[in-house]
């Protein structure tokens, strides 16, 4: 099985096109440019997101950024342009980049770009509970400090200029400045080409959103350190709770201080259905870690 699924990403740019040829040809995602700054609407954003939905793909919409600019009326821009459409399973991305003039970006400081980011995103986050709401940015812009922390990131970088899905899946997962992404734009020749860093039917569950993209309404416990399979210090009956109460783990199974095989069994389902929260680069992770920990808490007690 495939751990990565393929995709592209359109604007007024290019023409409209043959989703469904391009659905039965392995794509698995897409995503067209809805919105920019204050008041602009991408032209072909309906034409292109009708036939994305239509096609049956996995779709998304994003909004580049203007950050020397209101946060506030920008997110407002873009809710009113996707609203129509957006829904269980779409994904919202704000771009966010300097021109090449950086006229964008003229003005503000890092911090003040980092905060238009948080401020944009809570905005569509409260517009759109329980979505997933991530960042397109660039390696200067991590560097920089531009991005906030815990939202997925789709990362552009184009080492072999145009470049096949296959060779973007051999290569090693960019990791710019430590930071762990989740969408890869690897050309832009002859159209922009991505990958996600998970398998079709787990992106598809992973872009129904959880936990982590609602409004924080419950605190989970702290994550008991030193927590680890085989072992029975801490106590794994916390967890084994939460995963009966998450539906990942069957109410007949008896808790035990033990983190044995079917509580290890009750993570790897918990992972493939949220596979954000698992070991990069595993794709049977039985342990749990602080963010899982925390996400499966509020999956099981947070509504």
């Amino acid at each position: 099985m495939s751990t990565t699924s393929r995709g592209i990403d359109v604007s007024a740019y290019q023409a409209a096109q043959n989703w469904t040829a391009l659905k039965a040809d392995g794509l698995t995602f897409a995503f067209a440019k809805a919105s920019e700054g204050q008041k602009t609407h991408d032209p072909k954003f309906a034409t292109h997101i009708k036939g994305i939905k239509a096609a049956g793909l996995v779709a998304g919409a994003y909004h580049f950024a203007w950050p020397n600019q209101s946060a506030a009326t920008e997110a407002a821009n873009y809710i009113a342009a996707v609203k129509a459409y957006a829904g269980p399973g779409f994904l919202h991305w704000l771009d966010l980049e300097a021109y090449s003039d950086r006229r964008n970006y003229k003005g503000r400081t890092a911090a003040q770009i980092k905060a238009y980011a948080s401020a944009w995103i809570a905005a569509v986050k409260k517009a759109f509970p329980g979505q997933v709401v991530g960042i397109y940015t660039s390696a200067s812009d991590i560097a920089a400090d531009h991005v906030p922390s815990g939202v997925p990131l789709w990362y552009p970088a184009y080492p072999w200029g145009a470049a096949t899905y296959a060779r973007a899946e051999a290569a090693t997962r960019p990791k710019p400045s430590g930071r762990t992404v989740t969408f890869w734009q690897f050309t832009s020749t002859p159209v922009d080409r991505n990958i996600a860093y998970m398998s079709p039917s787990a992106l598809r569950q992973w872009a129904q959103g959880d936990a982590d993209d609602e409004p924080a309404t419950y605190t989970p416990p702290k994550f008991p350190a030193g927590l680890a399979p085989g072992k029975a210090k801490p106590s794994a009956r916390p967890l084994q709770k939460a995963l009966k109460a998450a539906g990942f783990m069957s109410k007949s199974v008896t808790e035990s201080d033990n983190y044995g095989p079917k509580t290890q069994a009750a993570v790897i389902a918990f992972h493939n259905k949220h596979p954000q929260y698992r070991a990069e680069g595993v794709t049977r992770d039985p342990a749990i870690g602080p963010k899982g920990w925390a996400a499966l808490h509020r999956l099981a007690y947070g509504k």
